[in-house]
């Protein structure tokens, strides 16, 4: 019991990563709480369903322009929405509400096109395998799940480190008016970012969806968990995220263990506000 209930956690706390990560790269640059990017994964596991289900495309074509659609809806949210809004100097709040407006009209319309009923991606890739670790059990699309975190922890920590994109993106973390002082044009990093912060958790979606399902409304519980990972992480620091995430896949699987399941959802906000009262800046964040 122990071990399968640690590979639980260990799939669970990889897309949680994967949503905390994305999260954390989009935030540190514009410092607002965008409540769109939940959704983003949701709507990248439909458009693989879409893909697959309904049009016939092969699965790996699907899984790609997906993921490149996920992006550019997260970069046409930000370029008709919330540049617009920066650009008359709305605050956070302001920000904040037309992100909820706009996850909700996309929730609404995923609900309306695929219906609110529990979808699958089903074997379409033939991910079939199912290995045997001692006692526990994992799929082989839960292997994939947790080699994909791997990968856009190392990808993400390269990028920024050593790319010329990189740097710029720390320098506008740090400081975007100083960044605009010095020539970094700020605008169009930012929708990089939004961009690429889009396209990883649509990644996120597409793995979910291929191993548990989708529902519309699981984004917002998606955003929650990779918020939540973000700030015990630490703004900022995509390790962190990283570890965040895996920090309440395992509590949440490992608190379940000896309590109801009813309790889940809860551990993560247990943990959230032991993290808020005793070190908010979390595990890597600045002070």
């Amino acid at each position: 019991m122990f071990w399968q209930i640690l590979i639980n956690g260990l799939i669970a706390g990889s897309i949680y990563a994967l949503m905390a990560m994305s999260f954390s790269l989009i935030y540190s640059g514009t410092k607002f709480f965008n409540m769109t990017h939940g959704v983003m994964a949701i709507t990248g596991g439909y458009l693989v369903y879409l893909g697959t289900k309904i049009l016939g495309l092969n699965p790996a074509l699907s899984i790609i322009l997906s993921i490149i659609a996920t992006g550019a809806l997260g970069l046409l949210l930000n370029l008709i929405i919330f540049e617009p809004l920066k650009k008359r100097h709305s605050t956070n709040v302001a920000l904040l509400v037309a992100s909820l407006g706009a996850m909700t009209m996309i929730v609404a319309f995923l609900a309306i096109f695929f219906t609110n009923q529990f979808q699958t991606l089903g074997n379409s890739l033939v991910l079939t395998k199912i290995y045997h670790l001692g006692p526990a059990v994992i799929t082989q699309t839960q292997v994939i799940i947790i080699i994909c975190a791997l990968m856009v922890l190392i990808g993400l920590s390269l990028i920024l480190k050593f790319t010329k994109f990189g740097k710029m993106t720390r320098a506008i973390n740090d400081n975007e008016e100083v960044a605009t002082i010095v020539g970094i044009d700020t605008k169009k990093i930012l929708r990089y970012i939004f961009f690429l912060g889009s396209a990883i958790a649509g990644g996120a979606g597409i793995l979910m969806g291929y191993d548990v399902g989708l529902e519309p409304h699981v984004g917002l519980w998606l955003l929650l968990k990779g918020v939540i990972a973000a700030i015990i992480g630490g703004f900022g620091s995509i390790p962190g995220a990283f570890i965040g995430g895996y920090i309440i896949g395992l509590t949440e699987n490992f608190g379940i263990w000896k309590i109801s399941g009813e309790w889940k959802d809860a551990v993560a906000f247990i943990i959230l506000i032991i993290f808020l009262l005793f070190r908010q800046r979390g595990l890597f964040g600045k002070r």
